[in-house]
């Protein structure tokens, strides 16, 4: 039987915010219970192992993730929608470290399908729609940027960027820059007949 005060969104929430805190590899259902003030066994009530506890994480921050992005896009295109994306990415991971590793968690292909997941590849294509690529130019491209923006994020997390006197903040506009001129002047949109907007 469910011990009483422990709902499946409760202990969502609370490891999230211990991932935050510690770290998402590190994340156990042992620490769950200590931070909810049980022992283990009550939390086995709602999972079955730390795997799911974990699948419980990433389904929380992807959807967190997905409603900061939609609201940061909201009503922008082209290059400002591009920048504002990016830029709620990079916010998320800076507040909430241990949920921005839980949202690139592997998730099986039906709980994948079920998440914020698709919603997120959904956002990236309709920023990319004011760059007008052909297909398949814009599944590389919808892959360019969630490689940029993880590659830098997780190195920025990783304290990669504070040995130079560069800002971190220059050079992720010379990355946004950089991809928004990549992509206004990609080949294949003069193959088909596309110019710049």
């Amino acid at each position: 039987m469910a011990r009483a005060g422990i709902t499946p969104e409760r202990l969502a929430r609370t490891a999230a915010e211990l991932a935050d805190e510690i770290g998402f590899d590190r994340l156990t259902v042992s620490a769950v219970a200590r931070r909810l003030g049980v022992k283990d066994p009550s939390l086995y009530a709602h999972i079955e192992n730390v795997r799911e506890l974990k699948t419980r994480v990433a389904l929380l921050a992807l959807d967190e993730l997905a409603d900061r992005v939609a609201g940061a896009v909201a009503g922008r295109a082209g290059k400002d929608a591009l920048v504002a994306c990016a830029g709620a990415y990079r916010a998320y991971a800076a507040e909430h470290p241990g949920r921005y590793a839980a949202a690139r968690f592997e998730l099986d292909p039906e709980t994948a399908a079920a998440s914020a997941g698709p919603r997120h590849a959904e956002m990236t294509r309709a920023i990319l729609r004011g760059y007008d690529l052909p297909e398949p130019d814009q599944t590389d491209a919808v892959r360019f940027l969630g490689s940029v923006f993880h590659g830098y994020v997780s190195l920025e997390l990783a304290g990669a960027f504070g040995h130079t006197a560069r800002e971190a903040d220059a050079s992720w506009t010379w990355a946004l820059d950089t991809v928004d001129f990549a992509l206004g002047n990609h080949p294949s949109r003069e193959a088909a007949g596309r110019t710049r907007p």
